[in-house]
């Protein structure tokens, strides 16, 4: 229970820093991977949690509803890596849902707490979101924007899992002559 408290903790302040550092607008997509059995600190794919899933859904999915967005929640290689989200989100950005639910052994312990928690998550194939965060080597970079940015956060790690964080900006377009805003 200890272990399910810090990674609490960890998850939510990683997201706070996240979500501030990114300048997520509200209504935007934010991605999320996990590996449970990485936080647990074994090798992705063979031990994973649903225990873990729920706290660090909870803390996360809290810190992205207090910004007025929407989370996805990345399934696993067994899946194709399909996203859960909520079905407004999905036809806010006309994303095509598939048909699927995922399982703790397909899908991953953290997607199947997202469809589960979720008031009506659909999957759909693939999302451009507006940041991410990758809990423990899940690969969210292809439902990034183009032009990720990778983001170190002052948390390396949730549990034993390393993270890695990116928002996505603009591209730059132009020549010589071209003027960029901040």
């Amino acid at each position: 229970m200890a272990e399910e408290l810090e990674g609490y903790e960890q998850a939510a302040r990683v997201m706070r820093e996240l979500l501030d550092r990114s300048k997520i607008c509200p209504g935007e997509i934010v991605v999320v991977g996990c590996s449970t059995s990485e936080v647990l600190g074994h090798q992705i794919g063979t031990t994973s949690s649903m225990e873990v899933a729920g706290a660090l859904y909870d803390a996360i999915a809290s810190q992205v509803r207090e910004r007025g967005c929407y989370l996805a929640a990345q399934c696993c290689e067994h899946l194709n890596r399909a996203l859960i989200l909520e079905e407004e989100a999905a036809r806010r950005y006309g994303y095509d849902p598939v048909w699927v639910v995922p399982q703790p052994k397909a899908g991953g312990s953290f997607a199947t707490t997202a469809w589960r928690k979720m008031q009506h998550p659909v999957a759909v194939e693939r999302i451009r979101a507006a940041c991410g965060l990758d809990i423990g080597g899940t690969l969210i970079g292809m439902h990034l924007r183009e032009v990720a940015v990778p983001l170190r956060l002052s948390v390396q790690t949730i549990g034993n899992a390393p993270i890695l964080c990116a928002y996505t900006r603009p591209k730059y377009i132009g020549g010589p002559r071209a003027c960029y805003e901040e």
